[in-house]
């Protein structure tokens, strides 16, 4: 409740605009930081589940063909 006490005086603008503007410019190379390996995380993990699946289905087709060609002989 320290917090409220502290913040029930000030005008809107402070709490609202003031104090995130003072966050972001303190914090904002972190936050960027942060989204970045987020979003570089996130490309990964799609590119590797791109990846297996594509090797999945060469793999499958691979073995359905040389089966195929198998009772051909």
């Amino acid at each position: 409740m320290a917090g409220n006490q502290v913040l029930a005086g000030l005008p809107w603008w402070v709490k609202w605009v003031a104090i995130p503007v003072l966050v972001i410019v303190v914090f904002g190379g972190m936050i960027a930081s942060v989204v970045g390996f987020l979003i570089g995380l996130l490309f990964k993990v799609l590119l590797l589940v791109a990846l297996v699946g594509g090797l999945i289905y060469l793999v499958r087709r691979f073995m359905s063909s040389s089966s195929s060609s198998r009772g051909d002989w």
